[in-house]
């Protein structure tokens, strides 16, 4: 077992309210889907770019996630990526969204992905070894090492796959609404707020007062103006330079 697998059930009691899905990446991901009429969600958390216009059938293992999920999605079943109770070919497509660094064995998930789905498996997530702008590891160099262990290389997402891949940098604008680090580049203020940071899983797994340290750095700058002559320019950045990938394998 993995020691960079997120307790949700512990941690993410405000996520639906902080992490709500950014409509062009999800734009992205709906059309990586293709034709699919049927999709499989894994690790589907609160619901976020599960398409409406579809029949999604999501699995969740975190309670506290599945409870947040909003009324107009169908509920989550209690499952994981790793054990997916379905027959093989079950589904036109599935979607595993910011998730498989979570899961504790990631090439038996992404093996059992792929053997219920007919068509296009999608994976998001961070490539650990792309170059990113974002100023996160100048404050907290310990989280570059921390996202580096926690975050798969896109060869074992691939490989775990199989088929064609397509790997697809995605777009992260200065006002994505899901607030995931990065998404927050321009706008430094969020990381005081505790209720954001939790949403985060990344912080758990930083060694004591790295967090606290983080927060005090950045209020002081922040007062100061220190932060803004460093970086302000990327309160007028569009987009950001990132490490967020989609990764589309097609049988």
């Amino acid at each position: 077992m993995r020691n960079t697998i997120a307790d949700y059930d512990r941690q993410a009691q405000s996520y639906s309210l902080i992490r709500q899905p950014d409509r062009r990446i999800e734009a992205v991901v709906h059309q990586a889907l293709g034709q699919a009429r049927n999709v499989l969600n894994l690790g589907a958390g609160t619901g976020s770019y599960e398409p409406l216009d579809r029949h999604v059938v999501a699995i969740e293992p975190s309670a506290t996630m599945r409870s947040q999920r909003p009324k107009h999605l169908a509920p989550a079943l209690i499952a994981t990526a790793e054990n997916i109770p379905f027959d093989d070919a079950s589904f036109d497509a599935s979607m595993a969204m910011l998730t498989v660094h979570h899961w504790p064995d990631l090439e038996r998930g992404l093996g059992e992905m792929r053997r219920v789905t007919r068509g296009p498996c999608l994976v998001m997530s961070f490539d650990p070894d792309a170059p990113t702008d974002f100023w996160m590891f100048d404050y907290v160099p310990e989280m570059r090492i921390v996202e580096q262990k926690r975050y798969p290389k896109l060869n074992r997402i691939e490989a775990g796959l199989g088929g064609r891949c397509e790997v697809m940098a995605l777009p992260v604008a200065l006002d994505c609404t899901d607030r995931f680090q990065v998404a927050l580049y321009g706008r430094p203020e969020a990381f005081l707020d505790e209720a954001v940071r939790r949403s985060q899983s990344a912080w758990n797994f930083l060694g004591e007062g790295v967090e606290h340290r983080f927060v005090a750095e950045l209020a002081a700058d922040l007062k100061a103006g220190t932060w803004d002559a460093r970086y302000g320019h990327f309160r007028r950045q569009a987009f950001i330079t990132c490490q967020l990938r989609l990764v589309v394998s097609h049988p």
